[in-house]
């Protein structure tokens, strides 16, 4: 599974409503998962540069509908700031993601919002791969488990999406927010080795956090 579907996993309700925690937040971070999942499966990379751009290493289709998709969507932005990327409502894979999921069997679609208006919920079906992310970063938390690239680059967007604590509450082990952001920002360091994947992982996540702080900034500004 794709790191934008799992963070999509648990980014949602069991009832299919997005978390009052990032409801606002979820274009960015999903953005940004569905750009570092390109990176892994070697379709960008990310310049090395003050404001990084995205860089289109290989067209050639993945066979996944999510990445091949997005991949199309990026190509006539080649050469565009990372950050104005992961702001783009054009970027964001969210049909696509839980079309995969329904397929999957993950989710299914439901009814409308109030009286039919909005677009439709898609509530959990099968509540076990959910359930296997969850006691896998409960384990990476907690140092009985291993972390994966896919692993840190999960806990790096929910952290940054300042959703961490909300959304992991039962697989921090007791932790504070403080204490959890401390752990997260612990076991992501090591991470930032340089490597072309890592560097595409790190500066997307950056970028999402910009661009979440950016109305706050200018409304502190402004006020």
């Amino acid at each position: 599974m794709l790191i934008v579907e799992e963070l999509h996993m648990l980014l949602l309700r069991p009832d299919g409503r997005v978390e009052s925690a990032v409801s606002v937040n979820r274009l960015y971070g999903e953005v940004a998962a569905v750009i570092v999942d390109l990176a892994l499966h070697g379709r960008i990379a990310v310049s090395d540069e003050k404001n990084p751009v995205i860089e289109i290493v290989s067209t050639d289709p993945t066979g996944n509908p999510i990445l091949d998709t997005t991949l199309q969507r990026l190509v006539p932005l080649r050469g565009k700031r990372l950050q104005s990327l992961v702001v783009r409502p054009k970027l964001d894979p969210l049909e696509i993601v839980v079309e995969s999921l329904i397929v999957q069997g993950v989710l299914v679609k439901g009814e409308g919002g109030f009286f039919g208006w909005g677009s439709a919920r898609t509530p959990e079906s099968d509540s076990t791969p959910e359930q296997a992310l969850r006691a896998r970063l409960a384990a990476v938390l907690a140092g009985t488990g291993a972390p994966t690239q896919a692993d840190l680059a999960l806990l790096a967007i929910l952290q940054n999406l300042n959703a961490a604590h909300a959304i992991l509450r039962e697989e921090c082990g007791g932790l504070s927010s403080r204490d959890l952001k401390k752990r997260i920002e612990q076991l992501t360091a090591g991470s930032r080795a340089g490597d072309a994947v890592a560097k595409a992982v790190n500066d997307a996540i950056t970028a999402a956090m910009v661009a979440i702080m950016t109305p706050t900034i200018v409304a502190a500004t402004i006020t």
